[in-house]
Parts: C-alpha cells; structure tokens; sequence
C-alpha cells in the first residue's frame, strides 16, 4: 500500500525531498537575517526587516524599553542580551513555515561576561547575577509571525533551566543519605 506525501512535510525546509516552497524559502531568509541581527545590530537591516508593530511576549522579564514594539524595543532586547554574554551566536537547526507562523528550533551558544538583570512586571530589577565567564550553549524554539516581509511578532521557548545550570547559576544540592531518627 502506498502512502501518500504528508502535505505539511513539504513546509520543513531541509528536511524533506520536496523542494521548500518560495514563500517557506523566503520565510527561512528572514529568520536567518533576524537571527544574524540580533548577534550584531544593524539600524538599516532593523529597519527592513522588523514591523513598526512588532511584539515581543518574551520580553516580560527584559527591562521596560525592551517591553515597547517595533524596532526600539527588539533593540533594547540586544541590547540586554549583549550586556551579560559575548560572543552570541544561534545555528538554525530546524525551520518549519505553515501560514503566516514560522518556527526555527535554534541553539543559542555564548559565554556570561556581564551581570544578567531580569525585571518585574512594574520595571523594577528582579534580580542579578554577576558574570560568570562560562560559556553555554542551549536549544530554542523562536515563533515568528510574518506579514509584508517582515518580522510582527515572536513567541519563544527556551531551556533556562539548561542555560543556568550551565553557568552556575545553581549551587549543587546533593540528596540527604537519610534521616535522623527522631
């Protein structure tokens, strides 16, 4: 019995026999020209590829100016994220295109050379910890919604948790061998 070719197989760029389509290709473009600018910030690429109305869901943590959309505010996240690590890099390892939502599983690798600060709600810092000089290296999943051309909105799951243990953000905990009777 033949089975027929899974429709939205043909969506993943790099992964099937089919050639990606134009729109998947140009998706993959765009992503890749976003990844690249947020390892070295450019006003000229910011500009054509970021939407004035662009939305961040991730930002909550990031400090206020990194809260506002379009350009100023996908800048303020650069910006705090070049504040705690040097040398950040994402490898695109996977981009899946369906509609105006394009996903790529990324690993974003890098070494803690600054203070990493996240925020609360109302701005204020939440907590900080200082440089560690580790280096890590972590998978992503980063959502991106697509309209004209250009990047409106991103979504984004993360393994901090891997990332923290990485740097010693943790102190190691060892299970107890046993109680003391009491």
């Amino acid at each position: 019995m033949s089975r027929r070719p899974d429709p939205h197989a043909t969506t993943t760029v790099g992964q099937t026999a089919t050639p990606p389509t134009e729109d998947v290709q140009q998706a993959h473009q765009l992503l890749t020209r976003g990844f690249h600018l947020m390892e070295s910030w450019d006003d000229a690429e910011a500009s054509a590829i970021i939407a004035p109305h662009y939305t961040n869901a991730e930002a909550s943590p990031e400090p206020p100016p990194a809260r506002q959309p379009g350009i100023a505010g996908v800048r303020a996240t650069y910006d705090w994220l070049h504040t705690a690590y040097e040398d950040l890099h994402w490898t695109m390892d996977k981009i899946v295109a369906e509609g105006e939502w394009v996903v790529a599983r990324t690993t974003m690798s890098g070494r803690h050379s600054g203070p990493f600060t996240t925020y609360s709600p109302d701005g204020q810092v939440a907590s900080e910890i200082p440089a560690t000089g580790l280096r890590f290296a972590v998978s992503q999943s980063h959502w991106y919604r697509i309209a004209d051309g250009q990047l409106v909105e991103h979504e984004a799951d993360r393994d901090d948790l891997g990332q923290a243990m990485q740097l010693g953000w943790f102190a190691a905990t060892t299970p107890s061998a046993g109680k003391a009777a009491g």
